[in-house]
């Protein structure tokens, strides 16, 4: 225990900035996986073939490399600086994105065709039609398959340990430094392990809130 409590502000600290990468990387996904999600089911080409372009390169390309660009690669294009930090949020979100629009897609595909075309029907346009008929019917078919896809980021933020972040998985270097003592890393571990598990079983929550809130409206 004493790794734990004689530490209480690194835990706060570390835990903070691992739900702090977690929900920026969580909302930006959310927001760009809706993007593309509509783009992959759009009656225009172009649109189709950027958005599967972007789910098959990303999604392909392993999440350390896509930090290394950002981190490592970013700062030598002459852009506006960006701290660290939100760096391996832009690194997160933008991998994490291709996740959710693919279970979105799946999701769109769920909905009766013959819905779409009532809505066209009576004038809307694609954009209308995504927003007001398909994406609210196909959110509320994929809560359990996307809250998988969270449950993998909050677990990918460890990650941005290996870029100066300040986060769960540091605590095992920085603690176990400052004690030194046979067990003290395997003690971090474990503790770190539940966090996590804590935080899972949150997320689970809301998932269970979500299924039974939308199972009713249905």
């Amino acid at each position: 225990m004493d790794a734990l409590l004689g530490n209480l502000d690194l835990w706060g600290q570390a835990t903070l900035n691992t739900v702090l990468l977690f929900l920026g990387g969580g909302v930006l996904a959310l927001v760009l996986g809706t993007i593309v999600g509509a783009m992959r089911v759009s009656p225009v080409p172009i649109a189709r073939g950027v958005g599967t372009a972007y789910v098959n390169l990303i999604r392909n390309t392993p999440l350390t490399l896509v930090f290394f660009f950002f981190v490592f690669g970013y700062p030598k294009l002459d852009l506006p600086d960006i701290p660290t930090f939100w760096l391996c949020i832009l690194a997160l979100g933008i991998y994490t994105a291709t996740y959710v629009a693919e279970v979105l897609r799946a999701g769109i595909n769920t909905v009766p065709v013959g819905q779409a075309e009532a809505a066209r029907a009576i004038g809307l346009s694609f954009g209308q039609v995504m927003t007001l008929v398909v994406m609210p019917q196909a959110f509320r078919s994929v809560v359990p398959p996307m809250m998988s896809v969270f449950i993998a980021l909050l677990k990918n933020t460890t990650i941005a340990a290996g870029f100066s972040v300040a986060e769960l998985a540091t605590l095992r270097a920085v603690v176990a430094d400052s004690k030194d003592r046979p067990g003290t890393v395997m003690e971090i571990l474990l503790w770190v392990a539940v966090v996590f598990i804590v935080l899972v079983f949150l997320l689970s929550l809301v998932q269970r809130h979500f299924e039974k809130k939308w199972r009713i409206v249905r």
